[in-house]
């Protein structure tokens, strides 16, 4: 089993984390991001965002600027920059009509993408003439509503799961800012709102989680028709698309740990592992979450008999055998590179952020041995 640290927040759902170093940001399911520091055991409240006025969907901090990025149901996102141990909201010009679903940094962190219920993507990026973040949008082919946003390694191709059960990669390049990236199995000529490619789950659900593999060669993308489907791009030929359906509830949010293995979280509140030998055999590997044994208590046959008769059941016993108790919203990278995942992030309905120690040689358990 892997090795964790729990902790328990709050009692409301965490719809969205993101860590950079000793400091952890989350959303409590309301209009305010609170940031916790760190400690040997536990983590303190230091600071609360204040901005939005309705919930927050996404937050995403970036390492190495120490900037925080937030978008809410508002229709609004902030670029929160810490002044003298003051955080401070910079102005973002989504230009969007509808709901703000998902937010990511690229990874230079000179831009950042939006995804949102108005049938765009919002690609921001900062001009200094005007101290503002200005936006472009990324829209045709978009259906519905974008759910789920993973940027490339090389900060220029952004990929996309959308409500209208497609998952796409498009580019992202703004002349004068970004450098022209190096031919890729994506593509030579990627002007902004190219295509690169466009994918559907295998049995009709919506895509609500996507993600780039380390070298960025591969696209893994998760539907709420409990698929994963991993996509490997072929120059001058069809791309080859792997479904993979799962015995499990759908996913909300998926990593890649390294070019062979994926870990997956969402309803069935355990992290899932998918692995690979040869890039082609895809397979579900198991449970990261072994599950913890319950301790027995003891009633007299009396006590279980009234149980029975007054309620119909002979337990009360609501509390599920994993860690979490709730739907996982969100996995992230918490330690390593994304070649090289050493331990990763969950947050879920249930107001814990858990920390999963990852060992690619370790064992899994089948799912099946959960009491869910």
């Amino acid at each position: 089993m892997a090795s964790t640290d729990i902790y328990e927040l709050t009692n409301a759902p965490i719809t969205a984390h993101s860590f950079n170093k000793d400091q952890l940001v989350v959303c409590p399911n309301t209009n305010d991001a609170q940031i916790y520091q760190y400690g040997h055991s536990n983590f303190k409240l230091q600071d609360t965002l204040k901005g939005h006025d309705k919930v927050i969907t996404s937050i995403d901090f970036a390492p190495n600027t120490n900037r925080i990025v937030t978008c809410s149901q508002d229709r609004n996102a902030y670029v929160w920059t810490n002044e003298g141990g003051i955080w401070k909201p910079g102005l973002v010009l989504l230009r969007i009509n509808r709901a703000a679903t998902f937010v990511r940094w690229s990874p230079n962190e000179e831009k950042f993408a939006v995804a949102s219920g108005a049938r765009c993507i919002a690609v921001c990026y900062f001009e200094e003439d005007n101290d503002w973040w200005a936006s472009k949008h990324l829209k045709k082919p978009i259906r519905s509503t974008v759910c789920s946003l993973d940027w490339h390694p090389n900060s220029i191709l952004l990929a996309s799961g959308s409500a209208d059960m497609k998952a796409r990669v498009f580019s992202s390049f703004i002349k004068g800012l970004d450098k022209k990236p190096a031919a890729s199995v994506w593509g030579d000529k990627l002007p902004f709102n190219t295509l690169c490619g466009e994918y559907s789950t295998s049995r009709g659900g919506w895509v609500q989680a996507v993600a780039f593999s380390p070298s960025g060669d591969a696209l893994a993308f998760a539907g709420h028709d409990s698929t994963v489907n991993v996509v490997y791009p072929q120059q001058g030929a069809d791309p080859v698309v792997l479904n993979i359906s799962a015995n499990t509830l759908p996913f909300r949010s998926l990593i890649w740990t390294n070019e062979q293995q994926i870990v997956a979280a969402g309803y069935d509140c355990a992290p899932i592992l998918y692995e690979t030998k040869d890039g082609r055999d895809w397979h579900f590997a198991g449970s990261l979450d072994m599950g913890r044994k319950k301790a027995s208590q003891a009633a007299s046959v009396l006590s279980r008999f009234r149980t029975m008769d007054s309620r119909g059941e002979a337990e009360n016993d609501t509390t599920l055998n994993t860690i979490h108790q709730n739907t996982i919203n969100e996995i992230r990278i918490y330690e390593g590179s994304r070649a090289n995942v050493t331990k990763f992030s969950t947050c879920g309905v249930d107001g814990k952020v858990v920390i999963w120690d990852f060992d690619p040689s370790q064992l899994v358990t089948d799912l099946s041995s959960l009491k869910l």
